[in-house]
């Protein structure tokens, strides 16, 4: 991992991360209670679990990716990670109590998530996203919370085929109870839950260079939420 000294505009690091430094290591797994209580707290406050992406070959963490199918309520797929809170991150000082989380994105209700589609990398693109995200952090011995924002490479490159995003931000999901935004596993530990949302450049700019209010204040200006929309509107271009 390179520590980098680059800030941004608006005073943020910026971390650039080259390939990682550890051996294969055998993964970390979760015991059973701690993996049931992440499901229990999504049965609850978002819906059953219809089915999992096992991991098959894993690194230092074993990732899966459990999906939740649209129900009239929630009209979208929501898929969430268990496996980024085997381990701890390495949070800075300031963010003591962040050092567990898990991820989720949510889909449109027309998404493609049959194995057979899966193997369109524009209807993979987020699980692969969830997958990484949730390794990386143990991968790099860093960590990742909210308002982290990464590009799709270095330019960054649209996420797919289908939109122009280039980048995501992680957010506190809004369609959801506040209740659900982090478990407390009565250990201690509090697991907190970020959605992934993806960026077009400009919001990514803006964010570098003026830091996350203005982003966040156009995302509420225009009602973007964590629920995918390849199309929305780039809240950071006129028209």
């Amino acid at each position: 991992m390179s520590k980098s000294t680059e800030y941004s505009e608006s005073g943020s690091p910026i971390y650039r991360y080259r390939d990682r430094q550890h051996e294969w290591r055998s993964p970390e797994y979760g015991e059973e209670e701690w993996i049931e209580k992440i499901e229990d707290h999504m049965r609850q406050h978002i819906g059953e679990i219809d089915s999992v992406f096992h991991e098959i070959l894993s690194d230092v963490v074993h990732i899966d990716v459990n999906v939740i199918k649209p129900t009239p309520e929630r009209n979208y797929y929501t898929l969430f990670t268990t496996g980024m809170s085997f381990m701890p991150m390495n949070t800075p000082e300031g963010a003591e109590g962040y050092e567990y989380a898990e991820l989720m994105i949510c889909l449109p209700p027309d998404w493609r998530i049959s194995q057979e589609d899966l193997q369109n990398p524009d209807h993979y693109w987020p699980i692969r996203w969830l997958k990484m995200l949730a390794r990386f952090p143990h991968d790099y011995d860093t960590w990742l919370g909210w308002e982290h924002t990464m590009p799709n490479g270095d330019p960054a490159e649209p996420l797919s085929q289908q939109t122009g995003m280039s980048g995501i931000i992680l957010l506190p999901p809004l369609e959801v109870n506040e209740d659900f935004l982090s478990l407390d596993m009565e250990d201690g530990r509090t697991v907190h839950f970020y959605a992934i949302v993806p960026l077009y450049s400009e919001e990514m700019d803006l964010k570098l260079k003026h830091g996350s209010d203005p982003l966040l204040d156009k995302f509420e200006e225009y009602g973007i939420n964590e629920i995918l929309d390849l199309n929305r509107r780039n809240t950071c271009k006129a028209g």
